[in-house]
C-alpha cells in the first residue's frame, strides 16, 4: 500500500488512502501500451476522521469535480513515465488540496462605494454617451 500522508500536524492514515496504477494516455510510443504508470490516488473523504467537518466542506468545494457519490476524492497523475514518481506527484497534489482547505478564508466585509468613485463612474458613463451621440448622423 502506501505510507501515511503527513501535512503539517495532520497525519492522514494509510487506511484512508488507496491507489491504483493504470495505463496512461497520450504519446509515449510502445511504452504507453505496456506499462501502467498513471496513478489514481483515492482519499476516503467522507470516511476520514482526521479532518474537521468544516475542512471537509471546504475540500469538497475545492475539489467538487473530483469527488464521486461515495465521497471518495480522486487525484490523478501521469506527469512522468515512472509509477513511483507519479505516486509521489499525486500525494503532493492531495497534500496541496488539503493544505488549501485547512486555511480559513478571510471573511468579506461589505463596503459601499465612495462618493468620488460614484462620481467617476457617472462621469465616465456621460463621456461614453457623448462619444456615441457624436457618431450619430443628424438630418439638418
Amino acid at each position: 500500500m502506501s505510507e501515511p500522508l503527513t501535512i503539517g500536524r495532520i497525519v492522514v492514515p494509510e487506511s484512508d488512502l488507496s491507489w491504483v496504477a493504470v495505463r496512461a494516455s497520450g504519446p509515449g510510443g510502445q511504452n504507453v501500451n505496456k506499462v501502467s504508470s498513471k496513478i489514481e490516488l483515492r482519499f476516503a473523504l467522507d470516511a476520514t476522521t482526521v479532518l474537521p467537518p468544516e475542512v471537509k466542506q471546504r475540500l469538497r468545494g475545492l475539489a467538487r469535480s473530483r469527488i464521486d457519490k461515495a465521497g471518495v476524492l480522486r487525484v490523478v497523475s501521469q506527469a512522468t513515465r515512472d509509477q513511483g514518481r507519479n505516486l509521489e506527484d499525486a500525494r503532493r497534489k492531495l497534500a496541496e488540496l488539503i493544505t488549501q482547505a485547512l486555511t480559513v478564508p478571510k471573511a468579506r466585509r461589505a463596503t459601499r462605494p465612495t462618493r468620488s468613485s460614484k462620481r467617476r463612474r457617472l462621469d465616465e458613463k456621460r463621456r461614453d454617451g457623448e462619444k456615441k451621440a457624436a457618431r450619430r448622423v443628424t438630418d439638418d
